[in-house]
């Protein structure tokens, strides 16, 4: 009796307390194109609808993304020997594609698989996006973008469409564009920028002028007369709904109506007196004071994650050490924040780190890993140094 070359069906549709034998199929090699993947039941309706996409550089090791979260791909070994028989539509059988009666059929192995590749929840590399776009900073002479469209940069810098930052980011649609919102980065004419913050800072003095000489409030703001103003006085469309995002919020979406965030607000102008560099308390509590606008109200908790504070014996001084600047992967921060200072009060560090996410790690499992703890008595405020 002769054997024909059986598919995955002959395997699956068994009967119980009933074999078949297994055999190498005549095309069976390495085919080092065939890789298991382990999925749960949350990714299978992905891989079954088509929406998910492998995304990295040839230097980077690939990463696979849904349409909301990024997934590591691990190699993970074999034991046991794995043998791979595929459906009958990718085998060749007889000549009419028939399986004559008289034949028994066999499993037929094309691979022998030594391991699978598992998908493992991980953040998304972002710290790559800023350094994409911060190379090519928005710049108010920028009259005429058909030129920039044309060149596609300028300086030796390119600018990046979406389509260019899901290629070189690996992040999923929605984590890029969570990490476009918090780099304050715009959209404009198809290409991503990140806005120079001088520029930002004229804008918002202008909008605030305008505020002020009209009469509007600063919780109601209506989008188009604020925009319209903005216009008149030189900003493009586009940078005066981008200077309200910013610096505000959106209350009724059926109006247009914004209010300016009075955090966000006296924050840039802290760092803007900052930026000539340290200061004694004194004089940059007094300088503060005096650019904020009337009827805003500004405290030093604001400043949370945005400067440090120094005690050189009875002088206390301020510097600027923006949570924005640092590194977005935990052992980075943690290194460059160590860097800083070699001792941290919980009341300093914790604004430098709140905002880490690494799935299946809590914020105490990332102290553990990245710092150690000393509490000489109960009393004492906890010091955290590197590990």
């Amino acid at each position: 009796m002769s054997h024909s070359e059986g598919g995955a069906e002959a395997v699956l549709n068994l009967v119980p307390n009933s074999s078949i034998p297994i055999s190498y199929h005549s095309l069976f090699a390495s085919h080092t194109d065939l890789l298991l993947l382990e999925i749960d039941e949350t990714l299978l309706p992905h891989i079954l609808h088509n929406s998910v996409s492998i995304r990295g550089e040839p230097d980077e090791e690939a990463v696979l993304c849904t349409p909301s979260k990024t997934y590591a791909l691990k190699f993970v070994g074999n034991s046991n020997s794995v043998l791979l028989i595929p459906p009958n539509g990718y085998l060749q059988l007889d000549v009419d594609g028939v399986i004559g009666a008289s034949e028994s059929v066999t499993g037929s192995v094309i691979k022998l698989a030594l391991g699978s590749m598992e998908l493992v929840e991980v953040a998304p590399k972002l710290g790559k996006l800023k350094s994409l776009l911060s190379g090519n900073f928005y710049r108010p002479e920028e009259d005429c973008m058909e030129e920039f469209e044309e060149m596609g940069g300028y300086d030796g810098f390119r600018l990046y469409r979406w389509e260019d930052l899901v290629d070189g980011v690996q992040a999923s649609d929605d984590e890029l564009r969570d990490g476009l919102r918090a780099i304050s980065a715009v959209e404009i004419n198809g290409f991503w920028r990140i806005m120079d913050e001088k520029y930002m800072g004229m804008i918002l003095s202008m909008l605030l002028h305008n505020t002020v000489l009209n009469g509007w409030s600063f919780d109601a703001l209506n989008e188009d007369e604020v925009v319209n103003v903005l216009e008149i006085d030189g900003f493009p469309r586009t940078i005066g709904l981008h200077c309200l995002e910013i610096f505000g919020s959106k209350v009724d979406e059926d109006v247009g109506l914004w209010r300016l965030d009075e955090r966000r607000v006296c924050v840039h102008f802290a760092k803007s007196i900052l930026s000539k560099g340290k200061m004694k308390m004194e004089s940059f509590m007094e300088e503060w004071m005096q650019k904020i606008p009337s009827g805003m109200n500004a405290h030093f908790e604001m400043l949370e994650g945005e400067v440090l504070v120094e005690r050189l014996g009875i002088e206390t001084l301020i510097r600027t050490f923006s949570v924005s600047s640092l590194p977005l992967t935990p052992a980075e921060r943690f290194t460059t924040l160590f860097q800083e200072r070699q001792k941290w009060e919980w009341k300093d560090l914790q604004p430098y780190i709140r905002d880490l996410r690494v799935p299946g790690l809590s914020a105490e499992g990332l102290l553990l890993k990245y710092t150690r703890r000393t509490q000489p008595t109960l009393e004492m405020e906890p010091i955290f140094s590197a590990r």
